[in-house]
């Protein structure tokens, strides 16, 4: 860990610029990249479905790392990690917990989107002392309505957006609307930002593990969410195609005392086309 006085000075708040780094534990070597202020509690950022180091919109990381650490990573067999991707979202929680670990870090935050979501509800179920907040965003709970569908969903729109050529994301994550087109376009232009060092692609085997543990979760048995006890912010869009928006009313209902934020005209990606309202919120939580 960079300790140096004079670091501070050149916090680097950009995601576009934040360096690549590894971390080797339990025989796996972690990707990850951090960027803004050392020091407080940190947030780890869990990512979606078939995502890599490279699919985080600046807009809502930048914001949040003005002011804390931030930390991004490659799950086990993800992007330029090493290792097999496991088939359950509880074995993803389990190497993700020996990831944060293997930083040293004894408490963090956590900010997630839809399968990152599922994790780190599996992580905090298992190690409630680890996590202090916890923000759920386009995710579900284990054995939530729908959530079973999403491998036909995504295999659908990829072939939509095969034809189109165009990004998969602009039909998995937004409205093919008046509003929901542009949003999609600017969302995945923002996140050609980062020219340098870009991260290895996702893997088709990998990609297709993933929805095999995202099927199994929405058949497994609920966990009990009662405890939770962190505060926990919940947010979505209105019209989630992927995972339905009604599994961010099902999370705020069984999570104790959650906030939750349904943005209107909008679908999976709603807090990206939203990232004007939604960083200066997320912001806020956390800091609280």
């Amino acid at each position: 860990m960079n300790t140096n006085s004079h670091a501070q000075d050149d916090v680097i708040t950009a995601y576009k610029d934040a360096p690549a780094r590894t971390v080797d534990a339990d025989g796996v070597t972690y990707a990850y990249r951090e960027l803004g202020p050392k020091g407080g509690i940190p947030v780890v950022f869990f990512v979606h479905l078939a995502a890599t180091l490279d699919n985080w919109d600046p807009r809502i990381i930048d914001p949040i790392a003005q002011g804390r650490h931030v930390v991004a990573f490659d799950n086990r067999g993800v992007g330029a990690s090493t290792g097999q991707v496991p088939d359950s979202v509880e074995a993803m929680a389990d190497d993700a917990y020996i990831f944060i670990k293997a930083l040293g870090l004894d408490k963090v935050d956590i900010f997630s989107f839809s399968l990152g979501g599922m994790i780190a509800q599996a992580l905090v179920v298992k190690h409630p002392e680890l996590v202090r907040k916890l923000v759920l965003t386009g995710t579900g709970p284990a054995g939530g309505k729908d959530i079973d569908k999403v491998a036909g969903t995504t295999y659908y729109d990829i072939l939509r957006a095969t034809l189109t050529r165009s990004d998969p994301k602009e039909f998995l994550f937004f409205n093919r609307s008046a509003t929901g087109k542009p949003a999609a376009r600017a969302f995945v232009n923002r996140l050609k930002e980062r020219t340098a060092d870009r991260d290895a692609p996702m893997k088709i085997k990998g990609f297709q593990t993933q929805l095999k543990a995202i099927k199994n979760w929405g058949r497994s048995a609920p966990a009990d969410l009662s405890k939770i006890t962190q505060p926990t912010l919940i947010a979505n869009g209105d019209n989630d195609r992927m995972v339905p928006s009604i599994l961010s009313e099902d999370l705020h209902r069984r999570i104790k005392d959650s906030q939750l934020i349904i943005y209107p005209d909008s679908g999976h990606g709603g807090i990206f086309q939203f990232h004007e309202k939604f960083a200066p919120v997320a912001v806020e939580f956390l800091a609280r």
